[in-house]
Order: C-alpha cells, then structure tokens, then sequence
C-alpha cells in the first residue's frame, strides 16, 4: 500500500521579494510641482496685466510726476525748473487759496451731516413694510446716479438763477433775494441743496444696516416701555454705527473732491469760473484755475498733495474716534 506525497506550497520567501499588485498613489516631484506653481502664477499676472498697467501708467505714474512737479516752476509747455518749496509758500500765503480752504471746509461741515441725516431718515421709512416699497427705494437712489453729471449741474444752475422757479417761490413767500447763483453768499447752499439731494447712495446702505438689526431688541425695549426715540437712540443708532461710520467716511472723502458742480454752477470758464467773488471757490476748482487757466501746473501739483494729505489726516481721525462711538458686535 503506497504512501501517499503530498507537497507543501512554496510559500516561504513568497512574499519577501515580490511586489504588491497595486502601487499607492505617488506625489508629484518637487521640480514638477515648482513648474506647475510657476505656470499658475505667470496665468494669474496675465489677468491682472491689464489692471497693473492702468494702474503704473493711469496712477502711479502721474502721482510720482505730480510729486516732482509740486517742487518745480511748470506751465506744460516748457521744461520744468527745480524750485524747492517755493510752490508750498506762495500757496499757504494766497487770500484766494485760503478763502477756497474755508469754503471747502463749510461745504463738508455743513453738507454731509445735512445729507447723511436725509439719507438715515428716508431710509428709516424705507425700512417700513409698505405697498410699492421697491418704486420708492428706486426713486429715491435715482438721483444718486444722474446727480453729479454735466447735464444735472447745468439744470440745477437754471433752477437756481434769477427769476427761476427757486426765486420765483421765495418772492411767493415775501423773500426777494434774488437767484442762488449769482449771490455770493448763497450760491454754496444751492451747492449743498445739490448734494443733499444726492442721498440715495448712503440711503441704500443705511436700509442695508437697519436689516441687520435683530427685532427681538425692539419687542424687548417695548416691553420696557421704550418709546420710540429710546429705542432709536440705545438701540439702532449703536447697532448701525459701523454702517454709519462707513458713509460718515466716504461722504467726507467725496465731500473734500466736489468739483463738476461748483465749476458748473459757479460759471465754467471765464471772469467767475468758481462762482461771483468766489463764492463757490471750492478746493479743488481753485487748483483747476492754477493749474489750467492760470498753466501753472507746478503750483496745481502742490495743492493736490496738500489736499491729499488733508484727507488722510481727516480719515486718520475719523479712524481714531470710531473707537468711541462705533460699536462692532462681539467677535467681529
């Protein structure tokens, strides 16, 4: 009777040498990872290539020439004459330079609170549940898009001059005072009546902000017995206030630049470019006058850095005093 053999599997050093069937997933090399970041940016400076070049030719540019020009003699025609701080002297020493600093300063003191309180007010009846809502919001933000035009200007300046509806509407009322315009007192607050008819943009953000506040404050202060001035003043104006610090700066910052209207209103080209005896002599229309009817360019250059450097002391202040008054909600 045979014995039966069986064999063992060769299993020993099976698995010593050999490699598994399925390889883990290897990362890309260094080199290649080093090309592909390279391709990815060069991709990303090719898209931004036409904002860089806008911004190195349409404003660095000019504002390094400007800077060398406000310490030169130049009239755009012949070359520029290296004159130290000549510019900046006879500026700060001019009557018409320092009336256009006072007029400028009246015009943000008085029209942008005068603005911004329309805009708050409209806003807070905007907020309001009620039948044709969006019509209203349009109508209200329309003149904020067509406002600071040419055409506005022109008619805001027919509206206001003698014998128009203005004057015709105050002499209804017993006041003969003649046209805005050709008053030198007066023709800054038809400047101001245009801008404060321009609220629609601050008007849109103040609606956004009051959206945002929680109205179990409000249910909360009325049950308190919180009337409504309360409930305005403890709760919407400091749950509002990074809203309203933001339009209390931008309005600032565009208040100091106003130039189409003043120039249109005042005049445009010729004897009172800036308004009869400089009454619209706003900042920016004087440094126009310098610059281009008196081609003193040089001297325009010098103004325009100095009114730079005012509204960035005026946005350093603004910055600085936010921290009392400006409350941000936990966390933010």
């Amino acid at each position: 009777m045979g014995t039966a053999v069986t064999h063992a599997p060769a299993t020993e050093d099976l698995t010593k040498d050999s490699e598994p069937r399925h390889r883990p997933a290897t990362s890309p090399r260094p080199a290649a990872l080093k090309r592909r970041g390279r391709r990815e940016t060069l991709a990303g400076y090719l898209f931004m290539s036409p904002w860089i070049a806008g911004f190195l030719l349409l404003t660095a540019g000019p504002m390094v020439a400007s800077l060398y020009f406000a310490f030169t003699d130049y009239n755009l025609f012949d070359a520029p004459r290296w004159i130290g701080l000549d510019n900046f002297s006879e500026m700060f020493a001019d009557p018409r330079w320092q009336n256009s600093v006072k007029v400028t300063l009246w015009y943000v003191a008085v029209g942008t609170p005068i603005k911004l309180i329309a805009a708050l007010g409209v806003a807070l009846l905007l907020a309001q549940k009620r039948r044709g809502q969006a019509f209203y919001r349009a109508a209200f933000y329309a003149p904020s898009l067509i406002g600071a035009s040419v055409s506005i200007a022109i008619v805001w300046k027919a509206i206001f001059s003698d014998d128009a509806i203005v004057d015709r509407t105050q002499k209804l009322f017993g006041i003969d005072v003649g046209g805005w315009t050709g008053d030198p007192d007066l023709i800054i607050y038809s400047l101001v009546a245009l801008t404060v008819w321009q609220f629609g943009a601050p008007m849109v953000i103040f609606l956004a902000g009051l959206k945002q506040v929680p109205r179990e404050l409000y249910e909360a202060a009325e049950v308190d017995g919180a009337g409504t001035f309360r409930r305005f003043w403890n709760i919407t104006l400091p749950m509002i206030s990074p809203v309203l610090f933001f339009n209390v700066l931008l309005e600032t910052i565009h208040s100091f630049q106003i130039f189409s209207s003043a120039y249109i209103v005042g005049g445009g080209a010729g004897g009172n470019a800036c308004g009869p005896a400089d009454g619209s002599m706003v900042y920016t229309c004087y440094l126009y006058v310098q610059g281009f009817e008196n081609s003193r360019m040089g001297l325009a250059s010098a103004m325009a850095w100095v009114l730079l450097v005012a509204v960035a002391l005026v946005t350093a202040v603004l910055f600085w005093s936010q921290k009392r008054w400006v409350h941000y909600e936990e966390g933010a």
